[in-house]
């Protein structure tokens, strides 16, 4: 646990537009840990959770995100990947904030050329943490999103984010 910072708990809510990689439809899901499947659906709804370690090491890497296609007889198919820029959010996580109205914008992210994200996404004080949602654009594909949201959670006896440079 010495290298641990703490926990993202990354809920994959769903995806939009994504491509067919079967005859009309597909039965998509999300690898970084893996969500379920959804069958015959390009629009899924997964409303999963996963949970992600972060170490020193990786708190400056991106978080990879792929979507495939399930199939039974043959090897899954790609429907595009995303990364997910954890450096924006953290950097917000780190402020220590408190005792701010629910809702209340802590930063903005713009899309750009370094970022799948396909709209503005906002850092926002929820619940007594700062949380992301972001959609965002696959790449590799003609068509496809993915709605996420982000959320840190502290480790008992871990260092946190105190000591590290974003």
């Amino acid at each position: 646990m010495e290298n641990i910072l703490g926990l993202i708990r990354l809920r994959i809510k769903k995806g939009t537009n994504l491509i067919p990689r079967d005859s009309r439809t597909s039965d998509p899901y999300v690898v970084t840990l893996k969500t379920g499947v959804v069958k015959d659906n390009l629009h899924p709804e997964w409303n999963e959770e996963l949970t992600l370690y972060i170490q020193d090491k990786n708190v400056h890497t991106p978080i990879l995100l792929k979507v495939c296609d399930k199939d039974t007889f043959t090897v899954d198919d790609k429907m595009g990947e995303a990364e997910i820029d954890i450096k924006p959010y953290l950097q917000c996580v780190k402020m220590g904030l408190n005792d701010l109205p629910d809702g209340h914008v802590v930063k903005m992210i713009q899309p750009d050329r370094t970022n799948c994200l396909t709209e503005e996404s906002s850092c926002v004080w929820r619940n007594g943490k700062v949380v992301q949602e972001m959609s965002l654009r696959l790449r590799n594909v003609k068509s496809g999103e993915v709605l996420i949201e982000i959320e840190w959670m502290d480790v008992t006896d871990s260092k946190g984010l105190s000591e590290v440079e974003i």
